[in-house]
């Protein structure tokens, strides 16, 4: 909780925010298992207030299926669907966009209020919940991008309605993207609020190196995002070859939209960032552990490690297993749990304080 004489940080802020970046990781989730499932195309229209109330009535079930029975979906992959069936996929799709609605409650009601509470005097009980003014501008710009996600969503779905029967994959991307963009900059914003201002001084190029592996986080879950929407992981489920070959043969007459859509060639890139980032990140603890340059980073660093060779595993197993609902969901999941580390990896690095003392070469000047 924020004190009076140190208006830098406050906890309840961060509280606050942690407390959304659970919310969203349970969104990330559900939205895993809604694709998985097929669930992702059962609601036909948006309505970001309306369509928070599900059918209430068998007019209301039968209305819904009805819109359902014009997509391709329906007609090229569920033709024959029951009603009860059709219940099944709505509700997941409906869990979904509600806990979208939940996010988008959850953080703006209290952000009004941490807003209000700075206009209070300065010694008044609600001025120790006043948000610092470095967060504001934040807490703003996450409010924007959780507006836009909804747009996106939506934007998402929509390809899906008329001449495919799935979501367009670049647009999955960019949804799943964007909720990992919101993700981990809740859990930086709240650690921020939750430590104060940074004063720390990273030690030469390990910021570089954390940054580095930030980046190639986030680049693999969008690769991820790639392989799920264009189903590549049900057609090439062997390993480490790719039904016995290094590269498949890829449909090059798509030109750079085979980055998007070839299934081959979007599941080779997948693996094959894979396999940069184990190497870099087992480099990165070695050298985290050898060189002890500041205090903490030897743990977000094995921390981090850790999970990213037990994310890879996880791969490997939902990958031969031909991605059943329960390891697909558990692999998306995962992603995000590495992404958390990765964020709180690089904001432990910029806030370290070198080492006095260091042991190794380097302490002796070689």
């Amino acid at each position: 909780m924020n004190r009076f004489g140190n208006p830098d940080r406050n906890r309840a802020v961060a509280a606050w925010l942690f407390a959304t970046a659970v919310i969203v990781f349970l969104m990330v989730v559900i939205g895993g298992i809604t694709r998985l499932t097929g669930s992702g195309l059962s609601i036909t229209e948006w309505k970001p207030i309306m369509g928070a109330i599900p059918p209430l009535n068998d007019a209301q079930w039968n209305e819904a299926f009805e819109k359902y029975k014009q997509i391709p979906q329906y007609a090229q992959i569920n033709a024959g669907m029951s009603l009860g069936e059709f219940r099944g996929i709505f509700w997941w799709e409906w869990l979904h966009r509600l806990i979208g609605r939940l996010v988008g409650e959850v953080f703006a009601l209290p952000l009004v209020f941490f807003l209000l509470c700075r206009a209070a005097p300065p010694r008044s009980v609600f001025r120790q919940w006043a948000m610092p003014d470095r967060l504001i501008w934040r807490c703003v710009v996450l409010l924007a991008l959780g507006g836009l996600q909804g747009l996106i969503g939506w934007w998402m779905v929509s390809s899906g309605l008329s001449e495919r029967v799935s979501v367009a994959p670049e647009r999955l991307a960019t949804h799943l993207g964007l909720a990992f963009v919101l993700f981990a900059a809740l859990i930086w914003t709240g650690l921020e609020a939750w430590s104060g201002q940074d004063h720390g001084r990273p030690p030469a190029g390990w910021a570089r190196g954390a940054g580095l592996l930030l980046g190639l986080v986030f680049l693999q879950c969008l690769l991820g995002a790639l392989v799920a929407g264009g189903h590549a992981g049900l057609v090439y489920t062997d390993w480490p070859l790719m039904n016995g070959q290094v590269l498949p043969p890829a449909d090059w007459s798509l030109g750079a939209g085979a980055l998007l859509h070839d299934q081959a060639l979007t599941q080779f890139n997948h693996r094959m960032v894979a396999y940069g980032l184990l190497i870099a990140v087992t480099v990165y603890a070695f050298q985290a552990w050898r060189w002890r340059v500041a205090e903490g980073m030897g743990f977000g660093a094995f921390a981090l490690a850790g999970a990213i060779w037990a994310q890879a595993l996880l791969g490997v197993v939902t990958l031969i297993n031909a991605v059943p609902v329960w390891l697909g969901v558990l692999h998306q999941g995962g992603a995000a749990v590495v992404l958390a580390l990765a964020t709180a990896n690089l904001w432990l690095v910029l806030r370290a304080q070198p080492r006095i003392f260091m042991s190794g070469p380097r302490a002796m000047g070689r």
